[in-house]
């Protein structure tokens, strides 16, 4: 039986790899003079969007271990980022919140991230954009299923 081989020009799992590297590549570019990482970033964006997360949630949705979300938490909270009760509410989770300096972190990472999406996107038709869009969602839910 004759191994089936993958062309990398044609390969559509190589170029989405290909675009996530220069996209992670491009960001860091734009983050790193703001003392930021992608992973310090993703990590604001999500508390912005869904206050009170607790740090196992935070790690799903920043695509790290919980071990590597709580060392950056802790340092957002020593920095006044990040705000965390000393004891859980409820369980043993955690809630944090974004203080006003941690907003206010956000807002500049938002600016330099939305400039590189713009830049990505740039060449593109709305309705190529849309398609694009489509076509990534569902190759997700293809993937998880």
């Amino acid at each position: 039986m004759a191994q089936e081989r993958i062309d990398l020009e044609t390969s559509l799992g190589y170029l989405l790899k290909e675009a996530a590297s220069a996209l992670r590549a491009a960001m860091e570019d734009v983050l790193r003079p703001l003392g930021m990482t992608i992973t310090h970033y993703s990590c604001l964006e999500l508390l912005s969007q869904r206050p009170g997360l607790s740090n196992s949630e935070l790690a799903r949705g920043a695509f790290v271990t919980r071990q590597s979300m709580n060392v950056l938490l802790q340092s957002l909270e020593r920095d006044g980022i990040v705000t965390r009760p000393d004891a859980a509410p409820v369980g043993k989770a955690l809630p944090t919140r974004l203080t006003d300096k941690g907003r206010h972190s956000l807002e500049q990472a938002s600016a330099a991230v939305r400039s590189v999406e713009r830049r990505m996107l740039d060449g593109m038709t709305e309705a190529e954009q849309a398609a694009a869009l489509r076509a990534l969602r569902s190759m997700v839910a293809s993937l998880r299923s």
